[in-house]
């Protein structure tokens, strides 16, 4: 079980991965508000959905404050060519191919009904052959759910945690939601925005 293998502390988590671009988390949440996503195993079609919109919303998150950092299951090299098919390979990555960072998070592995529910199965049909993003090999734990995490100054001041792999949150919304840019940091868990069938 993912659960039961070595995990980080709060502070080995901040300070001891390095994004393809160097840096650590701490080093990102000291600049500036960092959202922290991370990602479904890099061949599930809702993974490819979230670069799609990030990449379509990384611009507004800048213009509120945010930098992007994305978490993901696979190594290096096929995370650079998922990446840059989504024009992110300048998006600082952390490959945690251990889950490490996964669970230093609180994210866990899914149960049946928040991965494969015919929700869940219908939604990734339309998500990979109708929006074209597609289903690719498994890479990583495919039971690993994902998750959002607002990062100012080594705390977390918001998150967003999946319902379902399905879920679709809006990042400009989440950022806004929680006033990424503004106010003092406070840690907070809150779950504020609806899935994407509600959208």
């Amino acid at each position: 079980m993912a659960e039961l293998r070595e995990q980080f502390t709060w502070e080995q988590a901040l300070t001891l991965p390095r994004s393809h671009r160097g840096a650590s988390l701490r080093d990102l949440s000291r600049q500036s508000t960092v959202m922290v996503v991370f990602l479904r195993h890099a061949g599930c079609t809702f993974c490819r959905e979230a670069l799609s919109d990030l990449a379509e919303q990384r611009l507004d998150l800048q213009r509120q404050g945010v930098r992007i950092a994305v978490v993901h299951m696979s190594p290096p090299l096929q995370a650079t060519q998922l990446f840059a098919r989504y024009g992110l390979d300048d998006v600082h990555r952390f490959s945690d191919v251990d889950c490490k960072l996964y669970r230093a998070f609180g994210l866990r592995r899914g149960r049946v009904g928040q991965l494969a529910s015919w929700r869940v199965l219908l939604r990734g049909l339309f998500v990979a052959f109708f929006q074209g993003h597609g289903i690719g090999g498994l890479q990583g734990d495919g039971l690993q759910m994902p998750g959002v995490f607002l990062l100012r100054d080594d705390r977390i001041v918001g998150s967003y945690q999946h319902a379902s792999a399905a879920d679709r949150p809006d990042y400009r919304q989440l950022a806004g939601i929680l006033g990424a840019g503004d106010g003092p940091a406070c840690q907070v868990n809150r779950d504020v925005l609806p899935a994407a069938g509600a959208r």
